[in-house]
């Protein structure tokens, strides 16, 4: 087999449409503009590098969407699950990473295995001829989004999104802080106390409430708006929209005890999640901001806990890139004018981490196929996988797409079982029933060969 794979961007979704491909006996070419070119989010020249969240959510696939996604990854020999299991750190019910760890192993193995390569450079044009992936996920180029952007005939592909601040754990007052995730959830000791937590009780939230509406904020430039995701809204947006959807949102104070005060019920609580595995560095949890940098540190260390908080990382706001994919995209993920590039990751409509890789997953199988003289079957749609897909390639409403997380919302519904909130645990039970065995039917009928 001469012809290669191309694939642009080495985030998750090129990653590990990468690896599937590779380990289909495809020669690939991975394009990686860093660290050549850089961007405002990312700080290093690895593949996979998490620039946001150290999460990849919940792992539970029984009761979650994003679980199951973890689980049909696995099954499908994923490198970004293998990965991140290898180096998850303790946080409850969710799969988090230590972030430098993670990035630096999906480097290594893909450049260690002998069917991919990884140039540098900026590819700023849409390639004429050959296979290729483009997975530049919300940082794509400048030249690259024009270049998109005329073929496709879209005026705007872009929309702004924001990352959280990360503290010092050393910095952190434990005399008024404490370790416990919500409802102390999770199997291990380790698990259940995976969060630090800060309360408040109502004045300090209220002041804290008046500190981020008064805050300098990051100006856009002549001609840009701004349209944030709402699985991603920067904390002060949150509170321009009511001063409770903190409280009802990443502040609220639910399933926690204060061993400080264990008779007083606090107002609020701000959750800090452990970034790296050493347990030095903590991102407060849902703090995406735009904030000026002299703004963050003192509104931030308004939160008790944090009055001296020192901060690894303040956050920032980056442009976010995605097409409206029900509309360019068939089922294969290929661009309908030009079916020889498909297209994975967040630059499809997709919104974090897991969903993106999912697709590059997916994609890197499409394009291996193509290039055997073989096409795989359509993804049974009541699986994870197949349910996100067929929501981004024609099953969402075009007029209002935006991205999208994983949610039992895509999935198809079951008959004779109860609907509502009371029916919901034995509902999504049969969800991830159904999904695991459609998913293994598919996998075991199209396998591809295993590269170690």
């Amino acid at each position: 087999m001469t012809q290669e794979l191309h694939i642009i961007g080495g985030g998750m979704a090129g990653s590990e449409a990468a690896w599937q491909a590779a380990n289909a006996g495809v020669q690939v070419v991975i394009h990686e503009m860093r660290p050549e070119t850089g961007t405002f989010a990312h700080q290093t020249g690895n593949l996979a590098e998490m620039v946001c969240s150290n999460s990849f959510r919940s792992d539970d696939d029984e009761q979650n969407a994003v679980g199951l996604l973890h689980w049909e990854m696995r099954a499908a020999g994923g490198l970004i699950m293998s990965m991140a299991d290898r180096h998850r750190l303790p946080a409850g019910g969710a799969l988090a990473v230590d972030r430098e760890l993670f990035s630096q192993a999906v480097t290594a193995a893909l450049q260690d295995h002998p069917n991919v390569r990884v140039e540098a450079g900026e590819i700023s044009a849409l390639p004429e001829t050959g296979t290729w992936i483009i997975a530049t996920g919300p940082l794509t180029s400048e030249g690259l989004g024009a270049a998109i952007a005329a073929e496709t005939g879209q005026d705007r592909l872009a929309f702004f999104d924001a990352i959280a601040p990360i503290v010092y754990a050393d910095t952190i007052d434990m005399s008024k802080a404490w370790m416990q995730s919500r409802y102390d959830k999770g199997e291990t000791e380790e698990e259940r106390t995976a969060y630090l937590n800060c309360p408040m009780d109502r004045d300090q939230y209220e002041a804290f409430i008046d500190a981020l509406l008064a805050a300098d904020k990051t100006e856009f430039h002549e001609g840009e708006t701004a349209g944030y995701f709402d699985g991603c809204l920067p904390i002060e947006v949150m509170a321009e929209r009511g001063r409770e959807t903190l409280r009802h949102g990443p502040m609220k104070p639910v399933g926690l005890t204060n061993p400080h005060q264990p008779e007083v019920k606090a107002h609020a609580v701000v959750q800090l999640r452990r970034d790296n595995a050493l347990g030095t560095l903590y991102n407060i949890v849902g703090f995406q901001t735009k904030m000026k940098y002299g703004a963050q540190t003192e509104v931030f260390r308004m939160i008790p806990g944090l009055e001296n908080a020192g901060f690894a990382r303040l956050g920032g706001i980056h442009r976010n890139t995605f097409l409206n994919s029900p509309t360019l995209l068939d089922n294969q993920m290929r661009l309908r004018s030009r079916p020889h590039i498909r297209f994975a990751g967040q630059i499809t409509g997709v919104e974090g981490y897991v969903e993106s890789a999912a697709m590059g997953l997916l994609a890197g199988r499409l394009a291996a196929a193509d290039i055997q003289g073989r096409t795989l079957p359509d993804l049974p749609q009541d699986t994870a996988m197949g349910a996100l897909v067929h929501h981004i390639t024609g099953g969402a409403e075009a007029k209002t797409f935006q991205p999208m997380n994983v949610n039992f919302g895509l999935f198809r519904p079951l008959d004779g079982i109860r609907g509502g909130r009371r029916g919901r645990k034995d509902r999504y039970k049969a969800y991830t029933d159904r999904a695991k065995e459609a998913w293994s039917e598919w996998l075991n009928a199209h396998q591809l060969d295993s590269v170690d």
